[in-house]
């Protein structure tokens, strides 16, 4: 890691260390100084509690398979910074982080000349990166993922062909609102007048919300559910495993429905795209130490639901329960998370993620049921894997599951695949 990157990722992480800003007035100001790269590339943008990586990460692929050059921007990273930024699925590497900040930097100082309140946060810096990685690639088109709610959002400046909402629920909460109709008016906040909407499967009442405020804008909504219904039969199949990620499939199909012809989006290059997709750690199945190993980021309640039909059929799948290696960041998460996993685990091993908001040994143990008879351990994610071939926990015969925080399987990933190098995670909380 060169001198330059690492006083890079200081400077970055002192912009994190000042915490989120809402409000989109500071991104405004940064991409006209920048002279708005963000208008360079059609953009396709994506909202949602739920499923926004794997909606954006099938969209890739499915515009990849056509031919097209792609941009995709997400958050957080699993490993490395540069996952966030990636242009045909190559990520930023550090000398282009190294030269964007140093790009930014006169700029940011530039437009908040008359009010510090006004200089860029860290995740303001990254989308400013995106952008214009995607207009110098000269991408055709970008997959953008809000990083929080939708209307406030810093990549809100865009004006996208197609906005998608992949799902509603209580997540985040303090920032975003504390009931349905709350959070999905902020994430309606990407809705564009005139311009198709595409929602998943959302709770009638966030619903609702989303379709007034797109009449209210002359957006057209295209709803999953009225297109494909009820039954999971008639989804598109895709090479992520669960009930849920066809009705990502199928959002992802109906984005893609939105678009004109230019694009080129034939049936067949859409159902091969949806089979080549790649978007680590959602139930991805690999093998260590001679033995099953799935990663899971199930972080919120809405996640911990498909966690219970994800482990229920592991079990009816291999005849026996799971060991599981957990770590969350609070207790609105780690609540239904731990019921869930008490109802299908073996044995449960807690571990702290390394960040400032995980939940302590202690909470966690609280959270889990009195009727679990299986053992509770502590331990850390290097004590579990201690190097890239070893797995410490379970027998020859036990799969072994890693869920929760997705901060904790980035940890994991770095340890079980050191090729994705160190893991830069001062920079993956925000």
């Amino acid at each position: 890691m060169s001198t330059d990157y690492v006083a890079t990722q200081e400077y970055l992480f002192s912009l994190k260390a000042k915490g989120v800003k809402f409000g989109i007035d500071r991104m405004r100001l940064l991409v006209a100084g920048l002279g708005h790269p963000e208008r360079a590339t059609p953009v396709i943008h994506i909202a949602g509690t739920n499923g926004k990586g794997s909606v954006a990460a099938l969209l890739e692929s499915i515009f990849a398979a056509a031919g097209w050059r792609t941009g995709l921007y997400t958050s957080p990273h699993l490993v490395k910074l540069g996952e966030r930024v990636q242009v045909d699925r190559r990520i930023l590497t550090e000398a282009e982080i190294v030269a964007y900040t140093r790009e930014l930097l006169p700029v940011a100082e530039q437009v908040s000349r008359g009010s510090p309140e006004d200089h860029p946060s860290f995740f303001e810096f990254m989308t400013a990166m995106a952008f214009l990685q995607f207009a110098r690639k000269r991408c055709d088109i970008a997959i953008i993922e809000t990083g929080l709610g939708g209307r406030l959002d810093a990549t809100n400046v865009v004006e996208p062909e197609v906005a998608v909402i992949t799902s509603i629920g209580l997540d985040h909460c303090e920032m975003l609102g504390d009931t349905l109709e709350k959070i999905a008016a902020e994430k309606a906040g990407i809705i564009k007048p005139g311009k198709p909407v595409v929602i998943g499967r959302l709770p009638a009442e966030a619903e609702a919300v989303i379709r007034r405020i797109a009449a209210e804008r002359g957006a057209p909504v295209h709803s999953v559910t009225a297109v494909f219904g009820e039954e999971v039969a008639n989804y598109p199949a895709t090479v992520f495993e669960g009930d849920y990620q066809r009705w990502n499939a199928a959002t992802a199909v109906l984005a893609t429905r939105c678009l004109d012809a230019r694009w080129k989006l034939s049936a067949d290059t859409v159902a091969r795209g949806l089979l080549a997709a790649r978007w680590p750690g959602r139930w991805q199945r690999t093998r260590i130490g001679g033995r099953p190993l799935i990663l899971d980021a199930s972080h919120n309640p809405e996640g911990a639901g498909v966690l219970d039909a994800h482990l229920a059929r592991l079990v009816a799948e291999t005849g026996r329960k799971p060991v599981v290696v957990t770590g969350v960041l609070g207790a609105a998460r780690a609540r239904p998370l731990l019921e869930t996993i008490s109802r299908h685990a073996a044995e449960i091993h807690l571990v702290m993620p390394q960040q400032s908001r995980a939940s302590s040994f202690e909470e966690l143990e609280a959270l889990i049921p009195q009727t679990y008879s299986g053992q509770v351990r502590r331990t850390t994610v290097a004590s579990v894997f201690p190097d890239a071939r070893t797995c410490t926990v379970g027998g020859p015969g036990d799969t072994v599951v890693v869920t929760g925080s997705i901060y904790l399987l980035g940890e994991v990933m770095a340890r079980i695949e050191p090729e994705r190098g160190a893991i830069e995670n001062r920079l993956q909380d925000f």
